[in-house]
């Protein structure tokens, strides 16, 4: 199989439920997603998305993206697609780390070498663990009890586990914890996730204010310097996300014993490839896994369900819907969440039947 032609699309998708605020007030009104599809000799197309949450939430901004694709599209044509490893070993050669402008492309590659296999991706990646993923949903940064109207909102959605943004006022967070506990039961996971928006001092203040309460902290501190430094004082598990940025982030991390858990995004690791490998080490020091990515719609949330569902089940902690956080997307294939579960795609590859004449025409294309 050979590559014949690389399209780019850009889609901009809003949110459902409005203004996504994390900490810091940063705030993002939907994904600005690049989309691309991978066309072959075999008559085959493979599509891979990227959506950065604003500019804000990780070292990825748009239009980074959209110029990044279209200086390492020339280079793969005339590549085999299936030869995953190659493709990625490539991208790296002719481009110095840019991961996220990397992953749509390894994702498109992904998706071919599961429809020319005849397979749902999730073989592909090594085996099927169950038949669907657990879901969570977040909450974005509101007053407490604006944000515990919202976990209502999303209980009765069907969502058992729900992520509470923090990373503010440490005193203000508590009240948000507090405000969204009393009104869900208690069997509901709770996570806290401050997506790196505390300093040192005010996680620990944090810790302090909320006690003994069970709930997951998720990266209190931007760098990972201060997450070891909180460890020791930490009594809740801790998640580590933006500091997972590669393979050698993850060894340090199981080194020093900081995580009980990862979260791997595709796009920050640069493409499902390289996720699979941080995944499959993470599993293998037992940690618990959630994969997922910075945003997108049908394309990228088929592949967070995929390879979180080749994810040992007794080691998968939840995933994200995407597709269902925004008012437009692109693709038919994914059944509906029941119950709080996700299901993957049933057809080969990623499983997505795009909906081209949706995207209108492609912002670039290869010469022919």
């Amino acid at each position: 199989m050979k590559i014949t032609r690389i399209r780019l699309y850009r889609q901009f998708q809003p949110f459902r439920d409005g203004p996504y605020t994390c900490s810091g007030n940063r705030t993002a009104l939907g994904f600005d997603s690049a989309i691309v599809a991978i066309d072959t000799d075999q008559g085959l197309t493979g599509w891979g998305e990227m959506a950065p949450l604003g500019s804000f939430y990780s070292e990825a901004f748009s239009a980074g993206a959209r110029a990044g694709i279209e200086e390492l599209a020339p280079i793969l044509i005339g590549q085999d697609p299936t030869q995953s490893a190659r493709i990625a070993d490539l991208m790296d050669l002719h481009m110095m780390g840019q991961p996220y402008v990397k992953a749509a492309l390894d994702m498109a590659c992904w998706d071919l070498k599961g429809r020319a296999a005849g397979q749902p991706l999730c073989e592909t990646l090594g085996g099927r663990f169950g038949e669907g993923i657990t879901l969570y949903r977040s909450i974005s940064q509101e007053a407490p009890e604006a944000m515990a109207k919202r976990a209502q909102k999303y209980l009765k959605e069907g969502y058992r586990r729900l992520q509470v943004k923090v990373g503010g006022d440490p005193a203000v967070d508590v009240a948000r914890f507090e405000a969204v506990r009393a009104v869900v039961p208690g069997d509901v996971v709770l996570f806290c996730d401050a997506n790196g928006g505390w300093t040192l001092q005010q996680a620990r203040r944090f810790l302090l204010g909320v006690g003994n309460a069970d709930f997951t902290l998720e990266q209190p501190c931007a760098s990972y310097a201060e997450c070891r430094a909180l460890r020791a004082q930490c009594r809740q598990p801790m998640v580590l996300d933006e500091s997972i940025t590669a393979l050698e982030a993850l060894l340090n991390a199981i080194h020093d014993g900081v995580a009980d858990g990862v979260t791997v995004k595709i796009s920050r690791v640069g493409g499902i490839g390289k996720a699979r490998l941080i995944r499959d080490v993470a599993v293998a020091a037992r940690l618990q896994v959630t994969v997922e990515d910075t945003g997108g719609a049908e394309i990228d949330t088929a592949a967070m369900t995929h390879l979180s569902l080749s994810t040992p089940e007794h080691l998968r902690t939840h995933t994200v819907d995407f597709h269902n956080w925004v008012s437009l997307g692109h693709g038919d294939g994914i059944p509906p969440v029941r119950d709080g579960i996700l299901y993957p795609p049933a057809g080969p590859g990623l499983g997505i039947a795009v909906r081209e004449a949706e995207l209108g025409k492609p912002i670039f294309e290869t010469a022919p």
